[in-house]
């Protein structure tokens, strides 16, 4: 079995290490724009098969797609890329419940047949004040974070609840749908444990 993460996220490939099995990265080149009038479950649901279906032109395998997208409301939240733009959105999601839908894809390359999930993840925040909302993006910096925030990190302190399955889904890839996902493909991930990876 070759497993390829389509992704070049570094907190995609943290979490996919913790399997202990050998995979590759390739970078998927997809326009994430949204449909018109596309919800977030379709949007995540269609990006993560058009990750894999890109990197299975170039690499054959098992590929692995997913893609993310944080809500309120119905509505996608971005990812803040500045300072005042992160300290604007944690402003107007104090005290609010966020959604996150993280949509995921097993491709095989060579019969071109596919399994895929959406995961849903729902986060409680606090009635944060603006200085505790300022100390943390001055130490965390989750400029690249959809919802402003790192939950692996310092982000925890920002909320009173965290509601899912799988709390790797708030990272952005769901280990338990993807062996769920690997095990249609009859792939037994403790067949594949390589032991020297272990750290």
């Amino acid at each position: 079995m070759k497993l390829i993460l389509a992704s070049t996220s570094v907190y995609r490939q943290t979490i996919l290490q913790k399997l202990l099995i050998p995979f590759v990265l390739a970078s998927p080149e997809v326009d994430e724009t949204p449909l018109a009038a596309e919800s977030p479950h379709d949007l995540v649901a269609r990006l993560a098969l058009a990750k894999a279906k890109n990197v299975a032109t170039t690499h054959n395998g098992l590929i692995i797609g997913s893609d993310q997208v944080a809500c309120f409301n119905g509505t996608i939240l971005g990812k803040p890329g500045n300072f005042d733009n992160a300290v604007q959105q944690l402003t107007f999601l104090a005290g609010k419940t966020v959604t996150f839908y993280t949509g995921l894809c097993v491709y095989e390359s060579a019969s071109k047949k596919y399994e895929n999930i959406v995961e849903l993840f729902n986060v409680t925040f606090k009635p944060l004040n603006h200085a505790q909302i300022v100390t943390y993006v001055n130490a965390e910096q989750p400029y690249d974070c959809a919802g402003s925030f790192k939950c692996e990190g310092l982000g925890i302190c920002l909320f009173t609840k965290l509601d899912g399955r799988d709390p790797n889904t708030l990272i952005g890839l769901p280990l338990i749908g993807l062996i769920e996902l690997l095990e249609k493909f009859e792939v037994d991930v403790f067949d594949h444990i390589d032991s020297e990876l272990a750290y």
